[in-house]
């Protein structure tokens, strides 16, 4: 139970934050200009070419088809092996993230920055698609394949390297230009949030489906 409950508090206090910086992005978005122009200007600099190419490749990781691939083929080799409620988590995951995306962007609306974009972004910027989907997909999958690991420092290098993942996908949306750095910690801190939510329940299910043979 008290780990059940230190994963609600952990839910409870991010989307308290996302709830409070989406307010000031609806109804203040000014007194976010200097955070978001200062690290925009560190993060991108004058542009050097060889960033500039390492970072177009790595934004490509959080389109929505690669997120969307990378899912299913998740999903697929997890229930094709009887890891069902880990097929379930990451799939869960992944439909959360797109409707979350989608609902968001539309009741927020807000523009693009007004600077040179490196890659063709459409629609609206908050919360960072990108840094949602890549956080909630990557994130789950990180878990699952911790849980099946035996030595700690193994599960550490697989949250080290999910979470170098994840935030270099963050800052490429940065460095491309098509989202303000609060975009970006939107869609981590949701995310975080999210995941925390369902985890306790995928938890649950798979202690219960592993006790019943219904898994491995």
């Amino acid at each position: 139970m008290k780990h059940k409950q230190i994963h609600y508090i952990y839910t409870s206090f991010t989307l308290l934050l996302f709830v409070a910086l989406g307010y000031m992005v609806k109804f203040y978005p000014e007194a976010l200009t200097g955070f978001d122009s200062s690290i925009q200007t560190w993060v991108r600099g004058d542009l050097p070419t060889g960033l500039t190419h390492f970072f177009k490749a790595v934004t490509v990781l959080g389109n929505t088809p690669v997120q969307a691939i990378i899912a299913i083929v998740a999903v697929i080799w997890l229930y094709l092996n009887q890891y069902k409620s880990e097929a379930i988590f990451v799939g869960t995951s992944g439909v959360l993230a797109s409707i979350m995306i989608v609902s968001l962007k539309y009741i927020y609306q807000r523009l693009r920055p007004s600077i040179t974009h490196l890659v063709h972004a459409g629609g609206y910027s908050f919360p960072s698609g990108h840094s949602l989907g890549t956080f909630m997909i990557l994130g789950a999958i990180a878990i699952v394949l911790a849980q099946r690991l035996a030595k700690k420092g193994a599960k550490v290098v697989i949250y080290i390297v999910t979470g170098l993942l994840i935030a270099l996908v963050g800052l490429s949306r940065i460095y491309v230009g098509v989202h303000y750095p609060t975009d970006v910690l939107a869609g981590f801190t949701l995310a975080f949030g999210l995941l925390n939510a369902i985890y306790p329940t995928y938890d649950r299910i798979r202690f219960e489906w592993r006790f019943q043979s219904k898994q491995k």
